[in-house]
């Protein structure tokens, strides 16, 4: 009877620690820069960042213009910092992000289409590089505003760490 009870606590305690191992599984896009999904397993920790926005670029343009937060690359490029300072500040990196969402104000000087070019350029620099090879699962969607006027761009991470 006292073996069988070891036993059973040995196994449980195997099988816990193996699934409590697992590894955060990314499968990539062919192709495309993103992971078409990702899977967290259980007991990782998770960090949820909200949404950021850009901060000023251009500090003499006229408050509320995109040219004061600058274009789509600009402001990507700086949700991308800003965030990056985030996970830091809670031990993670942007290594650990499993999943974005990126809102894009249609560009009036790109006849009011989202620039997701622009987007692509900021976010390659961080993701998918040699030095950074992790790649989020990733939705991107053009939004008619965001609350900060002159804002193009808004992005919102899980980061997931074991």
């Amino acid at each position: 009877m006292y073996h069988s009870k070891t036993l059973s606590l040995l196994v449980g305690l195997c099988l816990a620690t193996s699934v409590g191992a697992a590894d955060i599984v990314r499968r990539p896009s062919p192709g495309f820069p993103i992971a078409s999904s990702v899977t967290v397993p259980a007991g990782a920790e998770l960090l949820f960042v909200s949404g950021t926005l850009a901060d000023v670029a251009k500090a003499e343009a006229p408050a509320g213009s995109i040219e004061r937060l600058g274009d789509t690359e600009t402001q990507a490029r700086s949700v991308l910092a800003k965030i990056d300072a985030q996970l830091r500040a809670a031990g993670y990196s942007l290594g650990d992000v499993v999943r974005m969402n990126v809102f894009l104000v249609g560009d009036p000087g790109k006849g009011g289409g989202m620039d997701f070019a622009g987007l692509m350029k900021a976010y390659s620099e961080q993701f998918g590089t040699a030095a950074q090879p992790s790649l989020p699962a990733r939705t991107t969607v053009q939004v008619a505003g965001l609350p900060l006027p002159g804002a193009l761009v808004e992005i919102e991470v899980i980061a997931a760490r074991r």
